[in-house]
C-alpha cells in the first residue's frame, strides 16, 4: 500500500499535496470536510481545521485572480524528535470551500532527528514538487505568488535573502473563490484515507510586509479589485486544532492595523 504525504482540506474541501524526496515520499490528493466553521462577526468569519491555521479571502466563482505572500521561513525550536513531523508554509488560491489548490511554499520539517527546510509546489491534480533549484534556510525572507490569466496558473516563488527563484505554470479546473496564507500540518496518506501529521515546532511564523518589509504581500486580487488581506470584507481566520477539536494546534494573531500582515504560533503537535 502506498504511502505519501499530502497538504489537504479546510472548508468544504480542500486538495493539496507535497512531495518530500528526501523523504521518499511522493504526493497524492485527497479531501475532507473542515470542522467548526464558526457565524462572522462584523465582517470576519472565525474558523478551524485540523490541518490549516491562517487567513483566507473568499469572493464568488472564478473571481480569485492573484494571491502574493511574503514570510520568514521559522526555525525549528529546540531538538527535533526521532520521530517525523512536518510543518508547512504557503499562499494559494482555492481550497476554502473548494476541491483544488494551486500553491506554492516551503517547509520546515523535522526528519530523521534533524531540522529539513526546502520549497515546493502544486497544481492540483497534477503530481506536486519538491523545487530542488533552490536552497531553503531557517531565517530566510520568502515572497510568493499564484496568479491566473489566460487560463492559466503560475506559482512563482523568490528567496528574497539569495536572490533566487522559481517559477511554473499549468492549465488545471479550478473554482477560484478563495486566496489563502497559511501555515499547515500535512497528512500521512494512504490509497484510501488520510491522517494529520504531528506539527513541528516552528516557533512562530511571520507573514506579510510589516515583517518581512517585502511591499504588497499579503495581498490578493477577487473580482478584479486588489488590496490587502484585511481590506476584504470576506475574511476568515483560521485556527489549527487536534483531531477531537478539544485542544489548539496552532493560532493565528489578528491581522495587523495597516491590514498587511500576522503571526501564526505553534502550540502543540497534535494530532
Amino acid at each position: 500500500m502506498s504511502r505519501s504525504i499530502s497538504h489537504a482540506r479546510v472548508a468544504a474541501v480542500a486538495i493539496g499535496a507535497l512531495m518530500l524526496a528526501s523523504a521518499g515520499l511522493v504526493g497524492v490528493s485527497v479531501g475532507a470536510t473542515a470542522t467548526h466553521l464558526l457565524t462572522p462577526t462584523h465582517g470576519l468569519r472565525h474558523g478551524s481545521s485540523t490541518n490549516w491555521a491562517g487567513f483566507a479571502v473568499t469572493g464568488p466563482s472564478k473571481s480569485v485572480t492573484d494571491v502574493k505572500g511574503s514570510w520568514i521561513v521559522p526555525s525549528i525550536h529546540g531538538s527535533c524528535p526521532s520521530a517525523t513531523q512536518y510543518s508547512s508554509f504557503w499562499v494559494g488560491i482555492d481550497g476554502y470551500g473548494s476541491n483544488s489548490v494551486e500553491q506554492t511554499g516551503t517547509d520546515s520539517d523535522c526528519q530523521g532527528g534533524s531540522a529539513v527546510y526546502y520549497a515546493w509546489y502544486e497544481f492540483y491534480p497534477h503530481p506536486s514538487h519538491q523545487i530542488t533549484t533552490l536552497t531553503i534556510s531557517s531565517g530566510d525572507t520568502i515572497r510568493a505568488e499564484v496568479h491566473f490569466a489566460s487560463g492559466k496558473f503560475t506559482a512563482t516563488i523568490k528567496d528574497v535573502t539569495t536572490g533566487k527563484s522559481f517559477s511554473t505554470s499549468a492549465r488545471v479546473a479550478a473554482q477560484r473563490t478563495s486566496a489563502e496564507w497559511i501555515a499547515e500540518a500535512p497528512s500521512l496518506c494512504t490509497i484510501t484515507s488520510c491522517t494529520v501529521q504531528p506539527l513541528a515546532d516552528f516557533g512562530t511564523v511571520d507573514f506579510g510586509t510589516d515583517y518581512t518589509s517585502v511591499p504588497s504581500t499579503n495581498n490578493a486580487t477577487v473580482s478584479g479589485t486588489n488590496g490587502t488581506m484585511g481590506s476584504f470584507a470576506h475574511l476568515h481566520s483560521i485556527a489549527m486544532v487536534n483531531n477531537a477539536g478539544t485542544k489548539n494546534k496552532a493560532t493565528p494573531s489578528a491581522v495587523s492595523s495597516d491590514k498587511t500582515s500576522f503571526t501564526v504560533t505553534w502550540v502543540s503537535a497534535g494530532p
